[in-house]
């Protein structure tokens, strides 16, 4: 029987060489983190086939092989990384997911042995590449923050990967060139690279080439944007080509308090310039700029909307295509999302939990929000959009939501909207992790996207810490 492959990149933060186990009070970028794969089965019936192929070098060729249950249709299951006896620490490497049905998968990177980071960075996986993987922000020592990524090879042959660092005057300042094996992974950690200097703002272009023989490559890529001095710390995915429009589903200015965000837009083209806009809705106002080639431009939603502003934001470029990438921060926020070209009927989230109020504010819980946006062509009839909530705790629940939803216009949803008071965990004294949601819309030609906050609230500085990933299409 032919296996069907869904590739993810793991970034297995456990070996970052720069850990300090005993230091309890860590700061991100010197925090030791392990690797939770969250995964969601979004077929029609069960998997037969489901094995985790782990790969610890980019001169890997044979995989570490653990076979994973069966799955059933609907359902989310967790594999924590540092719980597995084949996997012997230190591990920074990849992975990939072999499925006869098709899954969707969410990376959660969990601290370790600090009292001060608590946020959880979350990137999704892929199930295909190409051979260009661009990262929309790449920092070294700059806005108190440092960049570690990995690019992997999801061909089955190696690949020279060239990897470029761009500045945001579209100078490139360095470059590497690297041979990694099928199902491998090469990392960066932007803070050794002495070519960047003492600081970097930019954005990095990866490509690759079948390494005997030539032609093009595959890949894909992942990065982790972690605090120096403080307990912030992101993660999101690489892209494999820009557009010329791009949907943010979510845009703020000093709400709920002091919540804002910025967007890094980075020109795809390495010879023509991107002439961009930035629309902000409601209200409609705008901000420009010219971003050279494979550079990148930020948007902070402050400098163009008034504070107390919520909504979205719509980015177009004429000249050459643009990736987008979305920061959220205030109020212990420390967050990332992509932007999106378009939208699909049917999308999916496979780590979602919501806790009661007494569980969430000890901070021993979390909950998940999720902004679904209309970025299709015409209002959404109410009535055609219905979020499933499935979890492995007999939790599950509906929610429809049911008033018209206008073209670029957005909604939130929660696993209380569906009447469920529990969700994505079982209920104490019984331990586990598992839940994800579907989203599927009926209307003709509907196109929608959504981004999941998931947080979690610390009552040592009554502030949440939070991270955003996107949903992924479903079929």
């Amino acid at each position: 029987m032919k296996v069907k492959v869904f590739t993810i990149l793991v970034i297995l933060a456990l070996a970052f060489a720069i850990i300090s186990p005993s230091n309890v009070s860590a700061q991100a970028y010197t925090t030791s983190f392990t690797t939770s794969i969250t995964y969601q089965n979004v077929d029609t019936a069960a998997t037969t086939v489901l094995n985790i192929l782990f790969y610890a070098t980019p001169a890997t060729t044979t995989p570490i092989t653990i076979a994973q249950p069966s799955l059933a249709s609907g359902a989310s299951t967790s594999v924590y990384v540092g719980g597995l006896a084949d996997i012997t620490p230190p591990f920074k490497g990849s992975a990939i997911i072999q499925s006869d049905k098709v899954l969707l998968a969410t990376l959660v990177q969990l601290p370790q042995n600090s009292t001060t980071v608590v946020v959880r960075p979350l990137s999704n996986g892929f199930s295909d590449g190409t051979d260009t993987a661009l990262i929309a922000t790449v920092l070294k020592n700059t806005f108190g923050s440092t960049t570690v990524f990995s690019i992997q090879n999801i061909d089955t042959v190696t690949n020279t990967v060239d990897i470029k660092f761009f500045d945001t005057g579209a100078n490139m300042l360095d470059e590497i060139i690297q041979n990694v094996e099928a199902g491998a992974s090469y990392y960066v950690d932007a803070g050794t690279r002495s070519l960047l200097g003492t600081s970097f703002n930019g954005s990095v272009v990866a490509t690759a080439t079948k390494t005997v023989g030539g032609g093009a490559g595959k890949i894909v890529g992942s990065a982790m944007e972690m605090e120096i001095t403080g307990i912030g710390a992101k993660a999101f995915e690489s892209v494999p080509a820009g557009a010329n429009t791009i949907y943010m589903p979510s845009a703020l200015c000093q709400a709920f308090g002091s919540q804002v965000t910025s967007y890094a837009v980075q020109n795809t083209s390495l010879v023509a310039t991107a002439h961009v806009t930035v629309t902000f809705n409601p209200g409609g106002l705008t901000a420009t700029s010219d971003i050279g080639p494979g550079a990148k431009a930020s948007f902070p939603a402050c400098n163009t909307v008034a504070s107390g502003f919520v909504g979205s934001a719509v980015v177009t470029s004429t000249g050459a295509p643009v990736i987008a990438m979305g920061k959220a921060s205030g109020g212990g926020l420390s967050t990332a999302f992509l932007g999106a070209s378009s939208g699909f009927p049917r999308i999916a989230m496979p780590y979602v939990r919501w806790a009661p109020d007494a569980n969430f504010n000890s901070g021993s819980a979390q909950r998940t929000n999720i902004a679904i946006q209309n970025v299709g062509g015409g209002t959404i009839p109410a009535g055609s959009i219905t979020l499933t909530y499935t979890d492995s705790f007999g939790h599950s629940g509906t929610h429809t939501y049911n008033s018209d939803l206008a073209i670029g216009a957005k909604f939130n949803s929660n696993a209380s909207n569906a009447g469920l008071t529990w969700f994505g965990m079982a209920t104490p004294p019984a331990a586990g992790f598992g839940g994800g949601v579907t989203v599927n819309c009926t209307a003709p030609s509907c196109q929608i996207i959504a981004v999941a906050r998931v947080a979690t609230f610390v009552p040592a500085t009554s502030l949440t810490a939070a991270e955003d990933y996107n949903a992924m299409q479903a079929p």
